[in-house]
């Protein structure tokens, strides 16, 4: 269970995040949509796993390599943008997160089965 200071961290690096991949990193990263999902903190701080979804792109496992290629450019810009409030910038460790992609498949899994409406009970007899 995560400490009370790690899920400031992690509120804190998620928000900057998002509005790093929004606004800053156009040029590194073109007009995908990069979605922070979740941060997990280690305990003492030092490493940030970052679960991202992409939602503009069909190669999800490419915009990861891109983001994980520029992962000291990106820390350097959160370090610039959090420098004030976090003394040591965490080691970011970019993941893909599947949720999305599990539960659109879990809902196509669902849609597909065939399930036949339940029997209806004479109400007409118990009401006699």
């Amino acid at each position: 269970m995560e400490s009370t200071r790690q899920q400031k961290f992690s509120r804190m690096i998620q928000k900057e995040l998002a509005e790093l991949f929004l606004k800053d990193t156009k040029s590194l990263f073109g007009n995908t949509y990069v979605s922070v999902n979740t941060v997990r903190m280690s305990p003492d701080l030092s490493v940030a796993k970052i679960y991202l979804s992409f939602l503009s792109t069909t190669d999800k496992q490419a915009e990861l390599k891109k983001i994980r290629v520029n992962t000291k450019v990106v820390r350097k810009m959160l370090g610039d943008k959090l420098k004030k409030q976090i003394r040591i910038i965490p080691e970011l460790i970019f993941m893909l997160d599947d949720g999305v992609d599990y539960a659109i498949h879990i809902n196509n899994l669902i849609s597909k089965l065939d399930i036949p409406p339940a029997p209806q009970e004479d109400n007409e007899k118990e009401e006699e």
